[in-house]
């Protein structure tokens, strides 16, 4: 859509008009995704949660945001300010450009690139920069750890979240997203790719320092971890940009192996749906799921959370790629010809 924009001289206030169409909804929805992270938790605890800052706290978020807004941005003297500073802008604004590639529904995406799982896949690697950059510039032993412990996660659990893509890949044959929603039209890849479903959940849950793997800023050893000398808005852009990776994560889940936009089973009456409607329900699902998780699971230690990563989940996704790679060409279902 914004090529089509610039190719036929279209003004680029429509470009900046579809970007904040997408960014505008995401802060919201970040907002709103701690409260029901916090009433989630309540119900799992029998309590109540947020209750008091409008009807049923539903302006508690803004309440948050307004008390990060006012209170003194706090630098350590032994901090190196340019990179202590920078970190959180680093984090936030890759939890954001990443958006400009998911489909929301047919053609109804910022840029139709051809390699956008591709695009996806290398901004979700860049974000450990933004928290190595936080932990080091501190100057803090127990922002160091932190860091140190996000790196070796991140990128124990992406090498698996790469093959499972890899494995979606075989079966459409093409890197578009909208190619790889549009070939779920007869079945969701979660039903024949069930395992691969199972351990890109499992990871992005890791990828995105989610309980049970929040060893990043485990409270009992490391106090905050990697922004424990963090204060005001610059721990607030960190919150956010950890919040809208978990949607991120969520959306391409959505995207690789729940539909997309698509109706379940494709009949009336759930095609009467709007496919955005569609699309924003399967990642209200994810996000669900994101925060069962943390009421009902106890924190790894870190030698499971290193042995799931590279003992179970890397064997097991390249085992399934191969059986896939396998099973296509066996029965000729190659993509481009039947």
């Amino acid at each position: 859509m914004a090529d089509a924009l610039r190719l036929y001289g279209l003004p680029t206030v429509i470009l900046v008009g579809e970007i904040l169409a997408v960014i505008v909804p995401l802060l919201i929805a970040v907002a709103y995704l701690t409260y029901a992270e916090r009433k989630v938790l309540a119900a799992a605890q029998l309590r109540r949660g947020p209750n008091v800052v409008g009807p049923f706290g539903l302006l508690q978020p803004f309440a948050d945001a307004l008390k990060l807004l006012m209170k003194e941005t706090v630098i350590p003297t032994g901090a190196n300010r340019g990179v202590f500073i920078a970190a959180p802008i680093v984090l936030f604004v890759l939890s954001l450009v990443a958006w400009a590639v998911v489909p929301f529904d047919q053609g109804m995406v910022i840029a139709n690139i051809n390699v956008g799982i591709l695009y996806l896949f290398a901004i979700s690697s860049l974000g450990v920069y933004g928290i190595i950059m936080a932990g080091w510039s501190s100057n803090s032993k127990y922002a160091f750890l932190g860091a140190l412990r996000a790196a070796a996660q991140m990128v124990s659990y992406e090498v698996s979240i790469g093959f499972v893509m890899v494995s979606v890949l075989l079966c459409v044959g093409s890197l578009n997203l909208s190619a790889i929603v549009e070939a779920q039209r007869t079945v969701w890849f979660c039903i024949p790719l069930l395992p691969m479903f199972v351990v890109f959940f499992v990871s992005a849950l890791a990828e995105t320092n989610r309980s049970p793997f929040d060893l990043v800023e485990g409270e009992s050893e490391l106090v905050a971890g990697f922004f424990v000398e963090y204060s005001s808005m610059s721990f607030a852009l960190f919150y956010l940009g950890e919040y809208a990776n978990m949607i991120l994560m969520s959306a391409m889940t959505s995207v690789l192996f729940l539909g997309g936009w698509l109706a379940p089973f494709g009949v009336a009456p759930f095609t009467w749906v709007p496919g955005p409607i569609w699309f924003v329900a399967k990642i209200a699902f994810v996000l669900f799921c994101f925060l069962w998780v943390r009421a009902t699971m106890p924190r790894f230690r870190y030698d499971q959370l290193m042995r799931l990563g590279w003992k179970v989940f890397l064997p097991l996704s390249l085992f399934w790629l191969v059986a896939t790679a396998g099973v296509l060409v066996t029965f000729g279902w190659l993509p481009g010809r039947g």
